[in-house]
């Protein structure tokens, strides 16, 4: 019988049961590498090809180093090599690479290029990122929370800044199906998608997916407080404007001081101190930040072998 081909467009693509068996494989691998010093190599013999029309830095070296410590291995596709859209179609490169390659992980501008990379691919696609879900942030960021806490379900997170933001989306949408509570924190005009805030109320069974305006009412008593820059890749001519209408929004000492006592910072990098949060709060110790980076490698990994059907 034919193994169903399965693609991780949106954070949603994953039931609520099959995101914590993939934690729970996250947990296995990053535990083998800790104490054995490497895993097995399940992948060898099979290639990923990344797609890339942004810069990355964290996605990049997690995918390639994931690669390799599965025992596979990896090819990149800068921009300049395939013009994705112009040079070629994306149905076409979607077909020939699929032909080739096990796996394909794309990092591009528009949402719709991934969907349509899934569509016409035989191999499971993995967003790498788009302008409107980061899911693979997400998943390291449930395995940080999860690493920490030792728990997911009736935690509360806050999220507070541009909240039109791919990692807001993909976290609420998460949120909603692991039963943690969910709070999006921005200025007039910067609140979530509403289509995706729509889906993930409908998601929630028990929990709440709200919307809030004051940053001090966002982050009351959470036990987890995010934010992310508040100029995004392609809004640079907005730079000015933005640093001014976020300021208030700004995460620092005393916000940090509304949440409880036992509270973690995370942001997905890159940060900028002195904007979006301060040094005291990301170098500070209440900050995961650099283990929530790491944990991109293990997620992913894991996310690998489940799409593979490996785990």
């Amino acid at each position: 019988m034919a193994v169903k081909l399965r693609h991780f467009v949106s954070i949603s693509d994953l039931s609520s049961s099959e995101i914590l068996k993939v934690l729970g494989v996250a947990r296995k691998l990053k535990r083998e590498v800790k104490t054995k010093k490497g895993n097995k190599k399940v992948l060898s013999g099979k290639t990923l090809v990344t797609i890339y029309e942004k810069p990355s830095l964290r996605t990049r070296i997690s995918f390639e180093i994931g690669m390799t410590q599965l025992g596979g291995n990896s090819i990149y596709l800068a921009p300049t090599d395939i013009q994705m859209g112009t040079r070629e179609s994306i149905s076409d490169i979607s077909i020939v690479t699929s032909s080739m390659a096990d796996i394909i992980m794309a990092r591009t501008f528009a949402h719709e290029t991934v969907v349509e990379l899934a569509k016409y691919s035989s191999v499971p696609v993995i967003n790498g990122l788009t302008e409107l879900e980061h899911p693979c942030q997400i998943l390291a960021d449930l395995l940080t929370i999860k690493e920490t806490k030792k728990k997911l379900q009736g935690l509360t997170v806050a999220f507070v800044g541009d909240c039109n933001n791919n990692v807001v989306h993909s976290f609420a949408l998460a949120c909603a199906l692991l039963k943690v509570n969910f709070r999006a924190c921005a200025p007039k005009g910067y609140f979530m998608n509403k289509t995706i805030l729509s889906r993930a109320r409908d998601l929630a069974t028990k929990s709440e997916i709200v919307e809030v305006k004051n940053p001090n009412d966002a982050v009351a008593n959470a036990d987890v407080v995010v934010t992310d820059t508040w100029v995004s890749m392609g809004r640079e001519s907005e730079k000015k404007e933005r640093l001014k209408i976020f300021n208030p929004f700004q995460v620092n000492l005393k916000l940090m001081g509304k949440a409880n006592k036992n509270a973690i910072f995370m942001h997905c990098l890159p940060a900028y101190r002195g904007s979006e949060v301060t040094a005291e709060v990301i170098d500070g110790p209440q900050s995961v930040v650099f283990q929530e980076a790491e944990n991109r490698l293990h997620a992913q990994k894991a996310l690998m072998l489940t799409l593979l059907n490996l785990t």
